[in-house]
């Protein structure tokens, strides 16, 4: 498959060699090949009609490449010894899902050119057609006359002169043969359409010269003078010849799909000292980790004055700003003369259209509305506004009619100015592309800060109970088993019944745990129930406690903490306890019951709530504040663009709507959203205290499905996630990365697009921040009072619900599913992909174990001599000076180190599709399904019955494994248990002659012994096995035990 792109001509590009002109020619760039058109000497509106076509490698990848066409003057034209040879004029990225399939739905596009950074100087527009091919002959049809084509180059070329180069490398040759003429008619011309209706007028053509050995410049033993190489008008090709463009002579290999990518981009943060100072002036300088963005800030205050525009005397007001095509307008306030707004709109420096600024005050009518008034700026006369300067104060302006003329009432207060998104107002500004949507939707594109509810550990321990009696009012009937229901919120526990059963004074000595979150808003209820029958608890006594102090002690430093007896009421119904009626209301409106409850309750502090999994845990800090470290640094992220997303409203006529969350500690982000585009452009920056280096900031790129307002089962949709690890990051490094966006679907490994994010952290405490490594990871009542791993599993589920369900209360919400995506609530689910990619890396782990032992093996078989002798020496040395065998290791050690730094990674980690098993051809698709199904599964018998039996195949071979794993062990054991009487009697007694030779043998000649014994030539080695293996493979093990 082939690319073909089809460079026509440009327009109104921007002078640059200081004669209003310019040299432009275009360089286009696609999967690592590189290739130009002509200079189009002193021209700004330069006429290539040139067809440049590229190899596609892998047709699976293309959708996701970028063809990027730059334009650039050439200024070797007229300064031979410029040190830049070129300058940008504009460039244009087209990804390769818009490239037309085959040549007949191609059509010529003009694209205006963009700019490389934020002070380029850029204009005009460049007209192109890109298309797909199949493959056709590359091969450049020989010649009637092939020897005479060459001699005239090598004569041309000896002679030095381009302009004869050229001319001769492009002079008529003689018509080939007819059957050659048929069958190379069958390949297009590399030239631009010649139609039959302009044959007055040929078409322009150009051709690339293949680079020839002494044409331009001295490639030889002589050296030529150096000259200028000008491209010029060739004349048409023969009928039938095909013109193929040359390819690059050595092309790079394409890189991996899903590698990280490190930019350049200008960032105030990674220019040198006079740049920066220079950006300075432009941004603010806590936001030197983006890129600047201007934007024109119209802050929308109240009106007071206005004249009635209705018979009625009524006015119902609104206000419209428009700038250009875009229109922001504000909400009407009925029948109020004196209206307050407060609404901020913020246009984008793309979308200044206009050198006016208008708005107009309106009157809402039922069939038309009213012109009260306008106010008019011209955009030169706005002012600029940077952080850290104060807000800009409002205005009153009196309004205009459409003539220009001051009306007699009416005034509006306004402030406009030039800002950029350091601004304060950006936030909650309306932008210039949103102010189409309804308001509810309007809510949903802000960008705004969360932060998690303050979770802690309610640990309720459930004793005894006292003077419990049968339910109902049947008297004298036995009492049935009890059990404690403890309940908080939609967290449930239950106690076995009580021992002795059938007691009234049942005893649990149980102790749960649940999930607490500030302000305790939720009671804790305890209620005992009778298990009367299978499936049906009838309650005999319940008691609801507010989780809050003096019912419950918060436990700070880890103490004991005393029980308390607490009256059962047996009045109190179960919708008064959801509505949180205290013990002592009850007893106080109903008849007292004598039936007690003794608990234990406390709120664990002191205890880190894991909402997310420790192996990518982004906070570690203990609930209780008083515990908590002080910051060792500041972490800052900006989140700059995205590209090449994939389109998630193909089937709504949109492309997607995608914004980003960014998650570490307690704090989360949210940006703006970018409406309705593939290729976002955020530049927002956020910072956070760090307390621990072994953290991990993750971002994530949604799709938001409710800009439109959203229905009955909208959600937004991931397209992608990014974890950074703090602690593989350098001090005060500014990474600017592109990360790719890698979704794992039931049908593969997708990549949906590329997150162009800048990371930097700053430490501010250097001795906190390396003591922070001998420190545990989890505070320390993980590790003196420790949690089950199945408790805290639970727990874990409970956080994130609390978690999602607080954050989806906010506004605009933070919606469960993005909650949950960026906490990974399913990663404790099983998957076989998973478990492939764990056992790699424990393979992988072993693998520097085997390759010491290989290379042991090879000392001991002689495989290198010089080697081995050298190991003898070293051996010899290090037995008779015993003294030297740790500070070597340590000095091996250290030197391995050093010498691994110059191959240290200068890239921060990413998300490895090969080491996680995801990519095709590692994975089964069935596996992946397995993975996506649901629990419990919603698959049919067959293909539960199939993944059980694979299940049960690839548990066979781990049990095989795990039983090898304990017969050698057990033959271990067996050396002294006497089960094999005469190996136990044969090792005892050889133990006994070892200690006598050990005894009277000095330690450093048995060292020497048996070190000479084990590095022995090969010809005194047996090829049978040694004589203590085959003593220790006899030993008996317990396998033969088994049924």
């Amino acid at each position: 498959m082939k690319l073909v792109v089809e460079i026509s001509d440009a327009a109104d590009l921007a002078p640059k060699d200081g004669a209003a002109s310019c040299n432009p020619y275009v360089e286009v760039d696609f999967d690592d090949q590189r290739q130009r058109t002509a200079t189009k000497p002193a021209d700004r509106s330069p006429y290539w009609n040139q067809t440049l076509v590229f190899d596609v490698r892998d047709p699976a990848r293309f959708p996701s490449l970028p063809v990027d066409v730059s334009v650039f003057h050439d200024r070797r034209l007229q300064d031979h010894n410029a040190l830049r040879p070129h300058t940008f004029l504009g460039r244009v990225r087209i990804n390769g899902a818009s490239v037309a399939p085959s040549p007949e739905e191609a059509v010529l596009q003009r694209y205006p050119l963009e700019k490389r950074g934020l002070f380029s100087r850029v204009s005009g527009d460049i007209a192109l057609r890109i298309y797909l091919v199949g493959d056709v002959n590359e091969t450049v049809p020989v010649s009637a006359a092939p020897n005479q084509q060459q001699e005239s180059v090598a004569a041309a070329a000896a002679s030095g002169d381009p302009e004869r180069i050229v001319r001769s490398a492009f002079a008529p040759q003689q018509p080939p043969p007819v059957e050659q003429s048929e069958a190379q008619g069958q390949g297009k011309s590399g030239g631009g359409p010649a139609g039959d209706e302009h044959e007055a007028r040929p078409p322009r053509i150009f051709r690339s010269v293949p680079a020839s050995g002494g044409g331009g410049g001295g490639g030889g033993a002589d050296q030529q003078p150096r000259r200028t190489l000008h491209a010029v008008a060739a004349p048409p090709p023969p009928p039938g010849q095909t013109v193929v463009m040359p390819k690059p002579t050595a092309a790079a290999p394409p890189g991996p799909a899903f590698g990280l990518v490190e930019t350049k981009p200008p960032l105030p943060a990674k220019m040198g000292p006079r740049a920066a100072a220079a950006a300075a002036a432009k941004i603010a300088s806590t936001y030197d980790m983006v890129e600047p963005m201007a934007y024109l800030y119209v802050s929308v205050v109240k009106a007071r004055d206005l004249p009635n525009m209705d018979v009625t005397g009524a006015l119902d007001p609104y206000v419209e700003v428009k700038l250009g095509n875009f229109k922001g307008v504000t909400k009407h306030l009925d029948k109020n003369p004196n209206p307050v707004w407060r609404q901020t709109f913020a246009f984008s420096q793309e979308h200044l259209q206009s050198n006016q600024l208008e708005v107009v005050v309106k009157d809402k009518d039922m069939i038309k509305d009213d012109f009260v008034g306008r106010v008019l700026f011209d955009m030169t006369d706005i002012p600029k506004r940077l952080p850290p300067d104060s807000p800009l104060a409002p205005q009153w302006y009196r309004l205009a009619d459409r003539h220009g003329e001051k009306v007699r009432h009416g005034e509006i207060m306004l402030a406009v100015w030039i800002g950029t998104q350091a601004d304060e107002a950006f936030p909650e500004a309306w932008h210039s592309d949103a102010h189409s949507l309804p308001f509810e939707g309007l809510s949903n594109t802000r960008s705004k800060v969360y932060y998690s509810p303050k979770l802690a550990y309610l640990k309720v321990v459930a004793i005894a109970a006292q003077d419990v009696y049968p339910a109902g009012s049947e008297k004298g009937r036995p009492l049935a088993p009890t059990i404690a229901k403890i309940q908080l919120g939609w967290q449930v526990r239950r106690t076995r019944p009580g021992q002795p059963q059938g007691s009234t004074n049942p005893v649990w000595n149980e102790e749960f745990m649940f999930v607490a979150g500030e302000p305790f808003d939720e009671p804790l209820v305890v209620t005992v129930e009778e298990r009367v029958a299978a499936g049906r608890d009838e309650p005999v006594g319940r008691v609801i406690i507010p989780v809050i102090s003096p019912y419950v002690y918060r436990n700070d430093l880890a103490k004991s903490v005393e029980s308390k007896w607490f009256n059962l009421s047996r009045a109190l119904t179960a919708d008064e306890a959801a509505a949180g009626v205290t013990a002592a209301k009850a007893l106080a409106e109903k008849t007292t019951f004598s039936s007690k409850i003794h608990l234990r309750l406390s709120l664990e502090t002191a205890y880190h709530v894991l909402d997310e999994s420790t192996h990518y845990s982004s906070d570690l800090q203990p609930s209780a504040k008083k515990l908590r470290k002080s910051s060792i640094g500041i972490l800052e992220l900006g989140i700059l663009s995205a590209r090449n997303l994939v389109p998630m409203k193909a089937k709504e006529g949109r492309l997607t709507d995608p914004y980003c969350v960014a998650k570490y500690g307690s704090k989360w982000v949210r940006t703006r959203t970018v409406l309705n585009t593939l290729a976002p452009q955020w530049n927002e920056q956020y910072t956070w205290e760090v307390f621990d280096p072994c953290t991990i900031v993750t971002v994530a790129v949604f799709d938001n499905g409710y800009v439109l307002g959203g229905g009955e089962g909208s959600k937004d949709q991931r397209i992608g996630k990014v974890r950074v690890r703090l602690s593989t990051l350098e001090i005060d490094r500014v990474y600017t990365h592109i990360y790719p966006l890698m979704t794992l679907t039931p049908g593969g490994l997708k990549k949906t697009g590329e997150l162009h994010l800048a990371v930097r952290f700053t430490c501010t405490a250097w001795a906190n921040m390396l003591g922070m490594y001998a420190k545990p990871l989890l505070p320390k009542m993980h590790y003196s009072h420790p949690i089950s791993v199945l408790q805290l599993d639970y727990l874990r589920f409970q956080a994130m619900q609390m978690v999602a369900a607080r954050l989806g209360r906010a506004e605009p919400p933070l919606r469960r599913e993005v909650v949950e995506y960026m906490l990974d609530v399913d990663s404790h689910m099983f998957s076989l992909r998973r478990s492939k990619a764990n056992f790699n890396r424990i393979t992988s782990l072993f693998s520097g174990v085997v390759a010491v032992a290989k290379w042991m093996d090879g000392i001991c078989k002689w495989k290198n001599p010089l080697t081995t002798i050298l190991v003898h020496v070293l051996f010899l040395i290090l037995v008779c000076y015993p003294e030297l065998i740790l500070p070597t290791v340590f000095l091996y050690l250290f030197m391995i180190g050093v010498w691994n730094y110059r191959r240290r990674p200068r890239k921060p980690p990413h998300m490895d599709t090969v080491l996680s098993h995801a990519e095709s051809g590692l994975v089964h698709p069935d596996e992946l399904d397995e993975e996506f199904d649901t629990f419990p599964t919603s698959k049919p018998g067959d293909v539960v019955r199939m993944r059980y039996d694979r299940l049960r195949s690839v548990a066979g071979r781990v049990q095989t494994v795990v039983g090898d794993l304990a017969s050698q062990g057990e033959r271990a054991q067996a050396l002294l248990s006497w089960r094999d009487p005469r190996a136990t009697a044969i090792f005892i007694m050889l133990s006994l002659v070892v200690a006598v030779v050990l005894y009277v043998t000095p330690f450093q000649v048995v060292a020497v012994v048996l070190g000479l014994y084990l590095l022995r030539h090969p010809r005194f080695r047996s090829k049978q096995p040694s004589v203590p293996f085959n003593f220790y493979k006899r030993l008996p093990a317990k396998s033969d035990m088994l049924l």
